[in-house]
């Protein structure tokens, strides 16, 4: 069974460019454009991965992390900014959050560290 990711960033070159480069490693993807369509999304599926971009419309990636911990939401995350520096400390008292990628990223960086997280 394919292993299922959901990709969150208000950008839609992200989202569609992260889409195809799952997509063509075998991957489901699904995508979102705001923190709140990512949690009504998350309510209704599980999935093996959650790339989340930290600055979002209406509700942040900060914010969709600490609901995912609040509800005990087992998911690893990759947080991607353009602010990377920033979000690095803040992001390491969230156990969820496995890597934080900086904008604009190696795209075989970013298919090879999701190999070795979910397979």
């Amino acid at each position: 069974m394919k292993k299922e990711i959901l990709v969150v960033d208000d950008q839609p070159g992200i989202r569609l460019l992260l889409q195809e480069i799952f997509t063509n490693e075998g991957y489901h993807v699904t995508l979102a454009k705001t923190g709140k369509e990512a949690l009504n999304i998350l309510d209704n599926s599980s999935f093996d991965l959650l790339m989340l971009d930290y600055k979002l419309p209406v509700v942040d990636g900060v914010q969709v992390i600490q609901q995912l911990e609040h509800d005990k939401v087992e998911i690893p995350i990759i947080l991607m900014s353009g602010l990377s520096e920033e979000i690095v400390e803040e992001s390491q008292k969230f156990k969820l959050v496995k890597k934080v990628l900086e904008k604009p990223f190696n795209v075989q960086d970013v298919s090879d560290f999701t190999k070795s997280l979910i397979g």
